[in-house]
């Protein structure tokens, strides 16, 4: 009997020291790298957003970034950090809006095994690779790009392929798959094919562009809103290193009108 009170009152403590939350809201995020690892980096923000804000904060990723896309674009998370094409698209369909972006910009490059670049482009014969359909830096800015200053329309010629990563874009043009390659400067750095490497050079790198912003629901009370940006505007060196930026920095709607540009020059169908 002695026990079964102990243990009732341990119960009845532990109730009483967990934290009482006003509301619950979901935090998503684009799944760049594997949910084990955004897991790692997220988790303790998502963590800290809680204990900053008096509400419950809860992290969620997806495993694959169409499913994040399927998620998103039903307005599943009541807030997200979502890659810029990915805005422009969840502004339309269900009204999200930037408040906050990583305070750095971001670029594609196009990589060869050798050789000039506009002989390449003026060459019938040359055929490139990309990750995938709308990898925002390493296929729609390079794409683009190409279309504004070299007036190469890759979506009329249709001479490129998918290849599902930014590594396997390397790995073939080294191979001879192809002549050009799209990726970004942080893969191509940590591309570990060290011997194949050597062989590659970056022939072209696109302008600077806004990064990832991070957006909320138009259904957040402003109040909300403002302890979560408040929140993420001071986080603690530890969790922002984490994320490999510097820290976080206000931004607005209008910064990713120039995303909406490359949108519609290359009349990229919605999925």
């Amino acid at each position: 009997m002695k026990k079964l009170f102990l243990l009732s009152l341990l119960s009845f403590w532990l109730l009483l020291s967990m934290p009482i939350y006003a509301k619950q809201y979901v935090f998503g995020v684009v799944p760049q790298q594997s949910p084990d690892v955004l897991i790692k980096k997220w988790q303790p923000i998502a963590d800290y957003l809680s204990k900053q804000t008096g509400h419950e904060i809860l992290f969620k990723t997806e495993a694959s970034i169409d499913e994040f896309e399927k998620v998103l674009y039903k307005g599943g998370y009541d807030f997200a950090y979502m890659n810029p094409y990915h805005y422009i698209l969840a502004n339309r369909k269900q009204s999200y809006y930037a408040e906050l972006r990583a305070d750095k910009r971001i670029k594609g490059i196009l990589v060869s095994s050798g050789g000039n670049l506009e002989y390449f482009l003026d060459n019938e014969n040359t055929q490139f690779l990309f990750p995938s359909p709308n990898a925002f830096a390493a296929t729609l800015l390079v794409k683009y790009e190409l279309l504004m200053v070299f007036d190469v329309d890759l979506n009329k010629l249709k001479n490129y392929q998918y290849v599902g990563s930014h590594d396997a874009v390397y790995k073939g043009i080294t191979d001879n798959q192809a002549q050009l390659g799209g990726g970004v400067q942080r893969t191509f750095t940590n591309f570990d094919k060290s011997e194949e490497k050597d062989k590659l050079e970056i022939v072209y790198e696109t302008k600077l562009y806004p990064s990832h912003p991070l957006a909320f629901k138009p259904d957040m009370s402003r109040q909300v809103k403002d302890k979560i940006i408040d929140a993420l505007l001071n986080l603690p060196e530890e969790l922002i290193s984490a994320l490999s930026i510097k820290e976080m920095i206000r931004t607005s709607d209008g910064e990713y009108d120039c995303i909406r540009d490359v949108e519609s020059k290359l009349e990229i169908v919605e999925r």
